[in-house]
């Protein structure tokens, strides 16, 4: 059956941490870390010296400078920035980088689910997130008795569309399913190709249609919770799986793929920008992080966004979200207290709004100012009343190929069919576990 999603209020329940898919991952990786021994402690005198991991390219710059300002502004702790090195390598040898602020996924997720990564939850600032956001962490895994990893940044994601031809159509920006398709079929019947569609790359479909259908109309924590207590009995005949509880939605996204560009299958990432940026669609489904791109080639295209509607209630209407940045200290770090003082720095208010405003993010804490930047202010309501999901492709286990069966089904492929082999994909997985 398909399971409709709950209201905000709903929503903010605490639900318990997914940690059997965790186990689907390569789980030995992690088995010596707590065992080995962090780097020396600072020798001598000077100031401490430690470590920090950013790896998002486009806000490398931003850090460099922050870094640089605190260096500058006190002598106890100096700061090093690392925006090269491999994670997990840094892990089993034991001397991963003292604070880590990136993208918080399945890959981060099985360093917390290990303990791995020490507790934050004494820290002023882990009290101002809100517990709605914090929720997300959990969603993906816990320690117990920890909080280990602090949302730092939220990147809304939902449609693009070129205001200006939304106008000159008539097309009101749609609040139900019905309305969505009148409106792709209105555009259509001008000769205006309605989606531009990035085929080539499977992760724009799966970030981009595939999540905004499922999302509109599934709650997606409540399924993964229950795929998760199936675990190997999911199948053909369990009450929830992907054939049964995701096929609605699926069907969904092949029918708005439809309405993409023709060649759509031969279309990536960059080309979608330069595309959409040129007017040659009304909608794009992408993330915050497209408008500098598309701005690199017309930056006086104006531009908005809205939810997609995947159901005929307006009440349903949700946002795609994941953690664009979260910050953790490591177990093994022999400068936890180096690291928290950076931490702190980093989490202090116009720090974080700072970054935010130029990054099209949305704050995590209670006190964190509100966008201000037109594009995405239709989405402030959303976040403010907790109506949003993480994506589905996102939570699904790195050795589950999901991006490729979804570009499968948007692409023509028999979408039940791809629906049961990713259900016995994760049966198969779980009886590994």
């Amino acid at each position: 059956m398909l399971h409709r999603a709950s209201r905000p209020t709903d929503r903010r329940r605490r639900r318990p941490a997914r940690r059997s898919r965790l186990a689907l991952l390569a789980a030995g990786v992690l088995g010596a870390v707590l065992a080995l021994s962090g780097c020396a402690g600072a020798a001598g005198g000077g100031p401490a010296q430690i470590t920090f991991h950013m790896s998002k390219p486009e806000a490398i710059p931003f850090f460099r400078d922050l870094v640089e300002r605190y260096n500058s502004e006190q002598s106890d702790v100096h700061v090093t920035l690392d925006t090269a090195s491999n994670l997990s390598a840094a892990f089993l040898r034991g001397n991963p980088p003292d604070v880590g602020l990136l993208n918080y996924n399945y890959e981060m997720a099985r360093f917390m689910e290990r303990g791995a990564l020490s507790d934050l939850s004494d820290l002023p600032e882990a009290a101002r997130i809100r517990p709605e956001v914090q929720e997300l962490v959990d969603q993906y895994a816990t320690y117990p008795g920890r909080t280990s990893v602090l949302p730092y940044s939220v990147a809304a994601e939902s449609v693009i569309y070129n205001v200006k031809m939304f106008e000159e159509n008539g097309i009101a920006v749609p609040t139900t399913w019905d309305e969505l398709i009148a409106a792709c079929d209105r555009l259509e019947a001008a000769g205006i190709t309605p989606i531009y569609s990035t085929f080539k790359d499977p992760w724009t479909l799966g970030q981009g249609l595939f999540d905004y259908t499922v999302g509109g109309s599934v709650d997606v924590a409540d399924f993964l919770d229950r795929m998760d207590e199936l675990g190997t009995e999911v199948g053909p005949t369990s009450d929830t799986s992907f054939e049964r509880t995701i096929l609605r939605p699926a069907e969904q996204m092949k029918q708005l793929a439809d309405y993409s560009n023709d060649d759509a299958p031969s279309r990536g990432y960059g080309d979608g920008n330069v595309a959409f940026a040129n007017g040659e669609a009304a909608m794009y489904m992408q993330g915050p992080w497209a408008f500098g791109e598309i701005a690199k080639t017309n930056p006086d295209l104006e531009l908005a966004t809205f939810p997609l509607p995947a159901t005929n209630d307006p009440d349903d209407l949700k946002v795609r979200v994941n953690l664009d940045l979260a910050l953790w200290v490591p177990e093994a770090s022999t400068k936890k207290a180096a690291a928290r003082e950076f931490v702190s720095y980093l989490m202090q208010k116009d720090v974080m709004d700072q970054y935010n405003a130029a990054f099209l993010g949305f704050g995590t804490t209670t006190d964190a100012a509100p966008a201000t930047d037109e594009r995405i202010l239709p989405m402030q309501e959303y976040y403010d009343d907790g109506a949003f999901y993480q994506g589905l492709s996102r939570s699904i286990p790195l050795t589950i190929p999901i991006d490729n069966y979804i570009q499968t089904m948007a692409t023509g492929g028999d979408i039940p069919a791809t629906l049961a082999t990713i259900d016995a994909d994760w049966a198969r997985l779980a009886l590994r576990g």
